[in-house]
């Protein structure tokens, strides 16, 4: 059986889909969806880009990679974004997710 969780591999790393609760009681990664996309909830408002900057600062955290690896390619405006992750393949990205499933 597949993996219905599979992120996308590009060619310089690889791409997430997540979908941002702002305003939540603490930063956390709450679910993987069935298409893959990914729920966090993040304790910014989504006001002058907050929101999206704590975003890059807390899944770079739960990576383990520079924030410089991390870019909103997608959606900076909505809930629904795509980030870019460069030298991370999709396999190492999903692992780490993970691990850090509420």
């Amino acid at each position: 059986m597949a993996d219905k969780n599979r992120f996308k591999d590009g060619r310089k790393g690889s791409a997430l889909p997540v979908r941002v609760t702002p305003r939540a009681s603490r930063n956390e990664i709450v679910e993987i969806l069935s298409d893959s996309t990914v729920k966090i909830r993040l304790t910014a408002p989504p006001v002058e880009g907050k929101a999206n900057e704590e975003l890059i600062v807390f899944l770079a955290d739960v990576l383990g990679v520079p924030k410089s690896k991390l870019e909103i390619v997608a959606g900076s405006n909505g809930r629904d974004k795509l980030i870019s992750i460069l030298d991370m393949d999709s396999e190492e990205v999903h692992q780490k997710i993970l691990e850090h499933l509420a």
